[in-house]
């Protein structure tokens, strides 16, 4: 253009910083979390290191586990004229996971009691009870987070939403329980954003007792939680990035030795956790024997 001076290129785009690479979110379940907060170096075997550890021999508590949930999904997926309590023996056959249990015999003593406490479960129900969502999946984002899961139930009572996880461990829950899971509390986040309805109540049904242990959380209360799985998220960053840059991973993923080693599924791989105590597969079912807290995911 005649007359036109020279052009100033002070704030190209690149400068402006219009081109910059967007932040990465962090890629999360709840379940992924805490296997970080739980012992940094189960962390590193699950989610860095490829290919991925063998794993050691399944879990009888998460056979049972796994039954019962889907046993209650199949229950909810059929015509409510059909959901009579003689329905739960066939679902419950059909939905059986066998690994884990030490023989026959404890499998078909494991069948029956897990029948009967999807019987009694049933049985407090109304008839045409019908929830929101069956194992669903939910997913929000926070300026560092993308985080997902899949919730075991959601409920509307009284026009507000309610978290509902299924628990088969053999410990008794709390409300401590229900207000400290850090899993029920990110489920109510994300399911409020997904569905754009209030959820605040998290629920604990505990099968084997027929006890529920619920907790009505805050908007703080809920951003407490938030804000330590974004922590948490930034650490397993910062270990990641010491990885790449060349440090030792067993010094950024380091190992947190305890009673939870002997149902670690890398405890025979890591040095620490081999000195530990193991479990064996079945030893949750026996009188007595608990499993770790599980996490949904």
């Amino acid at each position: 253009m005649r007359g036109a001076g020279p052009i100033d290129r002070s704030d190209t785009p690149e400068q402006m910083g219009l081109f910059q690479e967007p932040l990465r979110l962090f890629v999360c379940t709840p379940s992924k979390l805490a296997a970080f907060e739980d012992c940094p170096r189960r962390y590193r075997f699950s989610y860095v290191d490829r290919p991925t550890p063998q794993k050691g021999p399944p879990w009888a508590h998460n056979s049972l586990g796994a039954s019962v949930h889907t046993a209650l999904r199949s229950w909810f997926d059929l015509p409510v004229d059909r959901r009579r309590p003689e329905a739960l023996v066939t679902l419950l056959r059909a939905t059986w996971v066998h690994d884990g249990y030490r023989d026959g015999i404890q499998e078909r003593e494991t069948f029956v009691r897990a029948l009967g406490w999807l019987r009694r479960y049933i049985d407090g129900l109304e008839r045409e009870f019908e929830p929101i969502a069956i194992e669903r999946t939910v997913a929000a984002k926070t300026p560092t987070l993308a985080l997902s899961g899949r919730v075991d139930r959601i409920d509307d009572v009284a026009g507000e939403l309610v978290i509902v996880d299924y628990k088969t461990g053999r410990t008794g829950l709390g409300p401590d329980d229900a207000r400290g899971s850090r899993a029920l509390a990110l489920y109510a986040f994300a399911t409020e954003r997904l569905f754009r309805r209030r959820c605040r109540r998290v629920e604990l049904h505990h099968l084997p007792t027929g006890t529920v242990a619920a907790h009505e959380h805050t908007e703080e209360s809920v951003a407490r939680h938030v804000r330590r799985a974004e922590q948490t998220a930034a650490d397993v960053v910062t270990a990641e990035k010491a990885v790449a840059d060349g440090a030792d991973p067993d010094a950024a993923f380091p190992t947190t030795p305890g009673t939870i080693c002997g149902w670690c599924d890398f405890r025979r791989i890591c040095p620490a956790g081999s000195q530990r105590p193991g479990n064996e597969p079945w030893a949750s079912i026996e009188r007595g024997s608990d499993p770790p807290p599980d996490t949904p995911d």
